[in-house]
């Protein structure tokens, strides 16, 4: 380890910057952000810098580098695009026992600036020690998306409650199962998303439920889980799978998107097949009420969205009715996933102006489908769940006055390595489908934006009919 990480109290010191160019500016920037008193030494400023100065947000000397600067300084920046200049700066600061950052050459000083993730009060830092300074701001990018912007207002309310936790709960234990009941459930979530009086009623409940001996206090999240590309989750879709004690999946849920959950969570497979369900939906509804009513949080995770065609409803009918607490977290829906994933936009002027969502289940082999309303003129049509039916499907659109030249695309597993798009007319897909393995799950699009695939095809190669 080159360089031991440290946070540096700043606040009302005097922070030396030796440079006026951008790079000063951004030092300068940083060093303001922390509380620093910010002073600027050089013969002429970068517009960066000059506009700091026009704020009166720092002062600025216009002079070239003198030692006896330093007499006034706590911390330095020597950041010029002069070598000679840094290293004076650096060697004076070092002799008068001073903190010195020499921009572009880290050897050089005695600390560096590392990227910055900033979720006041809690902040993260990364470094490579000066040797790979793009990469630690992709590093930097990376760890941005995954820590919630809202994380500072959740250690704000933590901080207001830490004594009183402290005050009411005598065991260690107890406070560290209060904590992580706080941080990883409905408290935190409300914190984060800007509901503070909410988070903080909450957190108050639980501390009197602990406070009781009742440490049982279970939750919910409906999740999409999207087509299964497990690029295209929310983030706080992950945040949630990652926190969950147990997940109910269904079988659209891809093994990527799985691999996510937390490692030592309960995995419950209660997905349904045609004619096949592992568990009757009432089951489901069943479980979810008595995990949370053993306390736990449960992650009921469903492909695509679980709100357009995946019982989410349903589900949430039953928590509410049995005073069970949950959240609800959209997916991206396979008809997007799918038709995005295919180069198919699902509208477009020049081809279509509406489009409609339509379960392709069949009762009997027969559909009670307004089928005169789905055939339109300037209409997008997306089947769920329809492979098994489209014989039907096709059949019943000509018979409703639709063009047996119209445009057809299967979409199979959509999103995933596996992703597959066939397309054909509803004349000639039969055919097709023949002439290839199909197998669910597998999305329906019909409409004149089937015939811009060729073109805006971009994740996988097509079989084409």
């Amino acid at each position: 380890m080159d360089f031991l990480p440290l946070f540096h109290q700043v606040r009302n010191q005097t922070a030396l910057i030796v440079g006026g160019g951008p790079v000063a500016a951004r030092k300068a920037q940083l060093l303001l952000e922390a509380k620093a008193r910010v002073h600027i030494v050089a013969p002429d400023l970068a517009p960066a810098t000059q506009a700091l100065v026009d704020k009166a947000m720092v002062s600025w000397t216009a002079s070239v580098y003198e030692p006896a600067l330093l007499l006034k300084a706590d911390i330095v920046v020597a950041a010029t695009d002069d070598r000679a200049v840094n290293h004076q700066v650096a060697a004076d600061s070092r002799k008068a026992r001073l903190p010195v950052n020499v921009v572009n050459d880290p050897d050089i000083g005695t600390f560096i600036f590392p990227a910055v993730i900033d979720r006041s009060p809690i902040v993260a830092a990364v470094s490579s020690s000066g040797a790979a300074p793009v990469l630690t701001r992709l590093m930097r990018g990376r760890i941005e998306s995954i820590i919630p912007a809202g994380y500072g207002l959740l250690a704000e309310l933590v901080g207001r409650y830490r004594k009183k936790v402290q005050q009411t709960l005598d065991s260690s234990t107890a406070r560290r199962r209060f904590w992580e009941r706080v941080l990883n459930g409905v408290v935190a979530d409300r914190a984060m998303t800007g509901q503070g009086d909410e988070a903080a009623r909450l957190l108050e409940e639980t501390l009197d439920h602990f406070q009781q001996g009742d440490h049982s206090h279970g939750e919910v999240y409906l999740v999409g889980a999207g087509p299964g590309d497990p690029d295209l989750l929310t983030f706080k879709a992950l945040r949630l799978m990652q926190q969950s004690d147990v997940v109910l999946y269904d079988r659209l849920v891809s093994e990527q998107v799985l691999a996510l959950v937390r490692r030592d969570a309960e995995l419950v497979y209660v997905g349904k097949r045609r004619s096949d369900h592992a568990v009757p939906q009432e089951g489901i509804n069943e479980l979810l009420i008595r995990y949370a009513r053993e306390g736990k949080r449960v992650c009921r995770l469903k492909g695509g969205d679980p709100f357009i065609f995946g019982r989410g409803g349903e589900e949430i009918e039953q928590l509410a009715d049995a005073g069970i607490q949950f959240q609800v977290v959209p997916g991206i829906t396979a008809a997007s996933g799918c038709a995005a994933y295919s180069g198919i936009p699902l509208t477009h002027r020049d081809y279509s102006q509406s489009v409609r969502f339509v379960t392709a289940h069949l009762k009997n082999n027969t559909s009670d489908l307004n089928w005169s309303e789905l055939v339109a003129p300037g209409q997008t049509l997306v089947f769920y769940m329809g492979l098994v039916a489209l014989p039907e499907i096709t059949r019943q659109l000509c018979a409703h006055g639709c063009s047996a030249d119209m445009p057809i695309a299967l979409v199979e597993q959509g999103t995933t390595p596996q992703h597959r798009v066939f397309t054909a007319t509803l004349d000639t897909i039969s055919d097709l489908v023949a002439q290839h393995d199909i197998k669910a799950p597998t999305l329906i699009i019909v409409g004149e934006v089937v015939k811009l695939h060729l073109r805006l095809n971009w994740f996988k190669p097509a079989v084409e009919g």
